[in-house]
């Protein structure tokens, strides 16, 4: 009998969770040969998630949880659940409902032909999501992928079903500053692609704002790829090279057509263009100095409160 491991970050989400909750006793149900567990991270939530947890946990063994002191963030959430499953198979999926837990079915299924490591969903469009949060988000997948040596597929979830050994490999990347979505790619293994369409929330109000993603996205460039470093590079020496001859230009006119030297105006958008250029390679530069600051820390990735052994 294969054990499964499903791991639910949760963030403000006790009307979700009765539901989640309900899908994933159904789909143990089902499949009745194995043994499943069910764990539910507490992401330092302002409202009862953690009373409804607790709740979880009296009436059914399988039910474990972690809570943090603080609000750590959703990737310390998949890493502490990546620690915390004992399956020999774990799967990763939100408390909305918007990863369907009836998938993991097929993803077991999947796994056993032995010829698959990970069993992984990405959305097939984005129906029901802001036009302009959608743009960007394509755009950002085409970027990452134009400038990293890691891919990352388009549309992908966090909802996906891993074998013990790549759980093992993932969990050996101890860093601060952690993208899962490349973290998965990075660590390799054979993974197939499940496309849905695009599921609504069944309660409550996503947590991830417009900025949140932006942030969330800069994070996983710096995390994945060099490239903006050579860029400034790039920027810095064609600006050199323009400098010299626009320089050769305005001596030359000045010295055969007796033209005067642009004033004022000119200066000034120089001195914006220029200085903006600065400004922009200087936040490059200090983005990669400042996780290189967070990681030298050594800071634990997050910090546990409450398990459902340990009660303070």
């Amino acid at each position: 009998m294969d054990k499964i491991s499903t791991i639910v970050p949760c963030y403000n989400e006790e009307q979700a969770l009765p539901y989640l909750y309900e899908e994933l006793v159904k789909v143990a149900q089902k499949m009745s040969g194995q043994e499943f567990e069910f764990i539910f991270i507490n992401d330092g939530s302002r409202d009862r998630t953690l009373d409804v947890i607790r709740e979880l946990r009296k009436k059914d063994p399988r039910v474990r949880y972690v809570s943090f002191s603080r609000n750590f963030g959703k990737e310390a959430a998949i890493y502490a659940g990546l620690e915390a499953a004992k399956g020999d198979y774990v799967a990763m999926l939100d408390a909305d409902l918007q990863d369907p837990p009836y998938l993991l079915e097929e993803m077991y299924d999947t796994l056993q032909t032995r010829e698959y490591d990970c069993v992984a969903t990405r959305r097939v469009d984005r129906k029901g999501e802001p036009v302009i949060r959608s743009f960007f988000a394509r755009k950002f997948y085409q970027l990452i992928n134009k400038i990293s040596d890691t891919e990352i597929v388009d549309g992908a979830r966090d909802f996906r079903l891993m074998t013990r050994q790549m759980v093992n490999s993932i969990l050996e990347l101890k860093e601060y500053n952690r993208f899962s979505k490349g973290i998965f790619g990075w660590v390799g293994y054979k993974t197939k692609w499940i496309a849905y369409e695009n599921v609504e929330r069944v309660a409550g109000e996503t947590k991830w704002s417009f900025w949140g993603l932006f942030f969330y996205s800069l994070e996983g460039i710096i995390a994945f790829s060099t490239r903006p470093l050579a860029i400034a590079s790039i920027l810095g020496v064609v600006l050199f090279v323009i400098a010299i001859f626009w320089t050769f230009y305005i001596i030359t006119k000045t010295i055969l057509w007796g033209e005067p030297v642009a004033g004022y105006p000119s200066m000034i958008c120089g001195i914006f263009f220029i200085g903006g250029i600065q400004l922009l390679c200087l936040g490059i530069l200090g983005q990669y100095l400042s996780k290189t600051y967070l990681e030298t820390k050594k800071r634990p990735i997050y910090i546990a409160k409450e398990t459902e052994e340990s009660v303070y």
